[in-house]
């Protein structure tokens, strides 16, 4: 800028605002605060220049600041800033050219700048500090109290500094884009084990409620100060069913407002417009009036101040052949984050996918499981009541599967008021083991009500039908039959195809293993003849029969968990029956496998 240029008026300064300019101030990472290397710089500008002041000054849309400064009056020395009323470093960043005043208060541009009568600037020399693209941010300046010519060669020097002076700004930029770029590598990594580990933390669990919660914690504070994760109900209703916040203090506030939330969401909230449209909303600025807008609660936005919003990220939750969205997750970040971009949008959107699909899957899962127990259930009998005779059953399907088992128990009173006793169980977990089984219990019913016949020789009838008939299973079974004997305790006739020993828990509370009579499964295409034990039960005396899902672990064998079991039923013999059946059932809480209990007591 010369003498000439200076004379015109002053215009509105829009390369202040320019974006890119300013981004790259920000990446220099400088503020209003002293600079070991560019105080160094604005000190060989006053010794070589022989000037009062010198200033590395930086511009920004509303004020300049000096990370290099020599010479300033306070108390802008100790300010290290002024507003851009006392600003002539503006004019170069809007010009992009240096600016040469001998006295500024002969040019009107800048000549009722309050620089002048505050700061004492009066003769001012300007040299543009550039990025590497050449935008420039700010200017190397030389300022005198008194007016003076500035000379060829003081102009030279304070070039060529400003050049030295600029490529340090570079330096700076650069760095700030390695450190940005090595934070954004590793955020990107941890996005991709977050995301590789995704399916495994969703797929640990088939509660969707724990998988929600791990869910939520895997991605805070990962991505987000703290999160929501809303559902839908079966009737189209949103409820929250995690929220989590990264300070534990705030884990009560972050409660509260998702059970709020759920009531009082109004039609213009983000997460009802993200579970109407099905589309996600990316704000990378927010606040408390975008929950103001959202809510009809007067408690929301306070608690969301308090939790800290500045950013806040949307995205639908969907299901593999469920019509519509299924939740909304919501991702918030406070001031002291950065914003969300695209990037954090494309890795919500996965979670979103990945998430959908476990709760789809859970949400089929307990509707097939539901179908199943009721199936099963259908299946097992009503206990007869028997004067003589106390009986218990009790059925327990495997943990984590869906699939009807083939475990089954069955008593019925025979016409001579003998009591039949069976357990067993078929081959496999799936409708075709249920519909064996079904007709397994059948055949027991039909072969053996209204005989009188041995139980060896019924078994023996039974294996003869399966074959016969060509059900295609094996199965093992014991089938008992109970006779009181009038003297108060009961005469027991039983033959055991291939099944786990039966218990005989005396009233004295000592328990023996009856396994001497075990004989090989049904189905086989042997026939084999079966035979039949005695066994006498004194009043107190109790008969369990079981399924191998009692005893039969991956870690243990099976020999093992009967000792086990033994163990557990000694001086058991005085608790009630059904509290001896749910007992056994309580140990056996995460069975590998269904477990079925018939037991019976003699009164």
């Amino acid at each position: 800028m010369t003498e000439e240029t200076a004379e015109r008026p002053a215009a509105p300064i829009p390369a202040l605002t320019e974006p890119e300019r300013l981004r790259a101030l920000a990446e220099t990472r400088l503020d209003a605060a002293p600079d070991e290397a560019f105080d160094r710089f604005a000190r060989l500008v006053s010794d070589l220049l022989d000037v009062p002041v010198a200033l590395v000054s930086l511009v920004s849309p509303e004020r300049q600041f000096f990370p290099g400064a020599v010479g300033l009056p306070e108390p802008w020395a100790g300010r290290r800033q002024t507003p851009l009323s006392h600003s002539f470093c503006q004019h170069v960043v809007d010009l992009e050219v240096p600016m040469v005043l001998p006295d500024a208060r002969l040019y009107p541009r800048v000549r009722r700048n309050l620089a002048i009568e505050d700061l004492g600037v009066v003769a001012y020399a300007g040299i543009p500090l550039t990025d590497l693209n050449g935008r420039v941010l700010g200017s190397l300046c030389a300022i005198d109290s008194k007016p003076r010519a500035w000379t060829a060669e003081q102009l030279r020097t304070l070039a060529d500094l400003a050049a030295a002076c600029s490529s340090e700004l570079r330096l700076r930029i650069a760095l700030e884009g390695a450190e940005v770029a090595r934070r954004h590598a590793e955020e990107a990594h941890d996005r991709l084990a977050m995301l590789a580990g995704m399916s495994e933390i969703l797929a640990g669990t088939l509660d969707i409620t724990t998988a929600v919660s791990r869910l939520s914690h895997a991605m805070v504070p990962l991505l987000a100060d703290w999160c929501l994760v809303t559902l839908v109900d079966p009737a189209g209703a949103p409820r929250t069913v995690s929220a989590v916040h990264r300070d534990p203090d705030r884990a009560a506030d972050v409660a509260r407002f998702a059970e709020l939330m759920v009531t009082g969401l109004g039609p213009e909230s983000i997460i009802r417009s993200v579970l109407r449209t099905g589309r996600p909303v990316l704000g990378s600025a927010a606040g408390v009036a975008d929950v103001e807008r959202g809510t009809t609660d007067p408690e929301l936005p306070p608690l969301a101040t308090r939790l800290g919003i500045a950013s806040q990220l949307s995205v639908p939750v969907t299901a593999p052949g469920r019509a519509g969205t299924i939740g909304c997750i919501t991702l918030v970040s406070g001031v002291q984050r950065r914003a969300f971009d695209d990037g954090d949008l494309q890795t919500a959107l996965d979670i979103g996918r990945r998430a959908g699909q476990a709760v789809g899957n859970s949400w089929m899962y307990g509707e097939q499981r539901h179908v199943a127990e009721v199936l099963q259930h259908s299946m097992l009998p009503h206990l007869p009541v028997v004067p003589d005779i106390e009986l218990a059953a009790r059925y327990l399907a495997a943990a984590d599967r869906v699939e009807v088992g083939g475990d089954w128990y069955d008593a019925f009173v025979q016409p001579d008021g003998d009591l039949i006793a069976a357990i067993g169980d078929v081959a496999g977990h799936d409708i075709e083991a249920a519909a064996t089984m079904g007709q397994l219990r059948n055949l027991v019913r039909g072969n053996a009500y209204g005989r009188t016949d041995a139980v060896g020789d019924l078994m023996t009838h039974l294996d003869g039908a399966i074959r016969g008939l060509r059900i295609p299973t094996v199965a093992t079974a014991i089938l008992a039959r109970v006779r009181p004997t009038g003297a108060h305790g009961l005469a027991v006739t039983w033959c055991n195809a291939g099944h786990p020993a039966p218990l005989l828990i005396r009233a004295d509370g000592s328990v023996e293993v009856l396994d001497e009579a075990r004989e090989p499964l049904l189905g086989l295409a042997r026939p084999t003849r079966r035979t039949s034990r005695e066994l006498a039960l004194a009043s107190g005396d109790t008969l369990l029969l079981y399924t191998d899902g009692l005893i039969e672990r991956r870690d243990r064998s099976i020999d093992e968990g009967l000792a086990e079991l033994v163990d557990r039923l000694a001086g058991a013999a005085k608790l009630p029956l059904g509290d001896l059946c749910d007992q056994l059932l309580a140990t056996a809480h995460r069975a590998e496998d269904d477990v079925a209990l018939l037991a019976l007591r003699a009164r």
